[in-house]
């Protein structure tokens, strides 16, 4: 039996192409740095079996239409917004994504972001290094506010959310949170939170942290309504997905004081543009989607993203499917090439 054929579409940490490469023949988009273009990436997958590609790479009908034999997509990520879910079932196509793996080092980030912001690191490290430090010390200087007994507030309670939830007891924190599917009270009980309605976690919060995926009903869901809500003393963290966050509307919170300050690692448009007037803030905390960017949570994101791609070949299921009912079009054994 031949080799199945895949595509990825950027290089990624090990363990991932060695596990693809135990069974598949595959190539890999060279540059690191920037995706394959779209007539590439359809011209490139003609004959593939499976497709490992990043957040970063749109995969619509057309993509899925230019590949007849393609039997998987496996994401090198949590989210798979960037995938034609639909799309894929109706072909067949298997979708897989990475969710768990990623959970402690996003948790981390988002707590790294609050403090940061509370605490204005990022204003202090500028100030030091372009020599502004002048003056000695004073009472007022850069002054900040306090992150241990305040309330946390904290939108989406999936696995990142609890993960930042878990983190919140060593600082004491009074934690509420909102979801659309609530914990039972012996769950909520444990992690020591409680469930509040949205308006009521961004009008008691001090800190508001979203955890939720980016669909139709997320869309813009904090926006000029919402930070008007929140307290003028309140800061906003958001590790989930830009377009979750209005950012129009956050620049005049920010701009006008309706919050305090926001940490941000995602954006409605990814890289950013040079002159996003959010970028002017001194209140604002800006990262470049790193949330994952530690080497053991990548690590793991590649180990799972191949596993995920191997599992379907071989006619197995694959340890996160974010299209189960795909299995009644195309059953694993109809998939199976390994």
């Amino acid at each position: 039996m031949a080799r199945p054929k895949v595509y990825v579409t950027r290089r990624i940490l090990s363990p991932g192409l060695e596990i693809i490469g135990e069974y598949c023949d595959y190539e890999v988009w060279p540059d690191v740095d920037y995706p394959p273009p779209r007539n590439i990436l359809i011209e490139k997958i003609r004959d593939k079996d499976g497709l490992l590609c990043l957040l970063t790479d749109k995969i619509d009908a057309e993509v899925m239409d230019a590949a007849p034999n393609l039997k998987v997509i496996s994401t090198y990520s949590v989210g798979y917004d960037h995938i034609d879910i639909d799309a894929a079932t109706k072909r067949g196509i298997y979708v897989c994504y990475t969710p768990g793996v990623l959970t402690n080092a996003t948790a981390d980030f988002a707590w790294a972001l609050m403090l940061a912001a509370a605490r204005r690191v990022c204003e202090a490290d500028k100030y030091v290094k372009e020599g502004k430090w002048e003056k000695p010390w004073n009472p007022f200087m850069l002054l900040g506010v306090d992150v241990y007994g305040k309330t946390l507030g904290i939108i989406g309670l999936g696995r990142i959310g609890r993960a930042v939830a878990e983190r919140a007891k060593g600082f004491n924190m009074k934690v509420i949170y909102y979801d659309v599917y609530r914990l039972s009270p012996d769950e909520e009980s444990k992690l020591g939170v409680e469930y509040r309605s949205l308006e009521d976690v961004l009008r008691n919060a001090d800190f508001v942290s979203i955890h939720v995926p980016l669909t139709k009903d997320t869309y813009h869901l904090i926006g000029e309504k919402e930070f008007k809500m929140m307290k003028p003393t309140a800061i906003l963290i958001n590790t989930s997905r830009g377009p979750v966050v209005d950012e129009k509307a956050l620049y005049r919170a920010l701009k006008e004081r309706w919050i305090r300050a926001a940490g941000i690692d995602v954006w409605e448009q990814e890289p950013t543009p040079k002159d996003n007037p959010l970028l002017t803030l001194d209140n604002l905390v800006a990262a470049p989607h790193i949330a994952s960017a530690s080497e053991e949570a990548r690590s793991a994101m590649a180990e799972m993203a191949a596993k995920n791609l191997v599992a379907v070949l071989k006619g197995e299921m694959p340890p996160a499917l974010a299209n189960p009912s795909v299995l009644k079009i195309r059953p694993l054994d109809k998939v199976k090439v390994i």
